[in-house]
């Protein structure tokens, strides 16, 4: 979700404003999300290169996240939409984290929609964590193949995404779920995030519907 901090300085805004309506982009995305057919969304929400920016900006974006959070709770139970963290909450802070686990623990049982939001992120730190929890098991390096390391990644037993979308114009993936993203089609929006609307979604889809996906063959 790209372009909050554009979006903000194209109006003369402070960056947080940005990301304060960037946060707000998400919501409608969400409600609508699950009568497309789209069973698992997920928002790529901080990453861990996020750490170096601005110390204001990082807090900034910590105090709107847990605010989303515990503001939408009950509106995603009520839409069966089911909560689940990817990345390294362990290294966020533990009020945030206190609020996501708790966001987790109370849409458990959604089964309309997966909403992945990948927090303190990094596809390639994904995969680093996966061959660790390989090694910790004791598996032999003979015996690690690709299914055995994706049962390790964030999303195990979840399907691989079909669709990437990225917004704000840019035409690269950003460390996104690099190892499940290998088949999966791309779409880049030129839409700055807080402007991301329905619309925008319909027409990745509809974009993804006229792809014809041959998975190497």
């Amino acid at each position: 979700m790209d372009g909050n901090r554009r979006w903000a300085a194209a109006r003369g805004l402070p960056t947080l404003a940005g990301h304060v309506q960037g946060v707000e982009a998400i919501r409608p995305v969400v409600r609508v999300a699950p009568d497309k057919g789209i069973r698992v969304l997920s928002l790529y929400v901080f990453s861990r290169e996020n750490w170096s920016r601005p110390d204001d900006e990082v807090t900034g974006l910590f105090a709107l996240i847990d605010g989303a959070v515990r503001e939408h709770t009950d509106e995603l139970v009520a839409q069966g939409v089911r909560v689940k963290v990817i990345g390294r909450l362990h290294e966020a802070p533990r009020e945030i984290q206190r609020s996501i686990r708790a966001a987790e623990d109370r849409t458990a049982a959604g089964s309309r929609m997966t909403l992945n939001i990948a927090f303190n992120y990094s596809g390639r730190d994904e995969i680093v964590d996966a061959v660790r929890a390989l090694a910790e098991a004791g598996t032999a390096a003979a015996e690690i193949d690709q299914a055995q390391l994706a049962e390790h990644l964030y999303t195990a037993g979840q399907p691989d995404p079909d669709l990437i979308i990225r917004t704000g114009g840019e035409q690269r993936t950003s460390n996104f779920l690099l190892w499940q993203g290998a088949y999966a089609e791309l779409v880049f929006s030129p839409a700055l995030w807080p402007d991301f609307g329905e619309a925008d979604l319909d027409a990745a889809i509809a974009e993804f519907a006229r792809r014809q996906r041959r998975y190497g063959a």
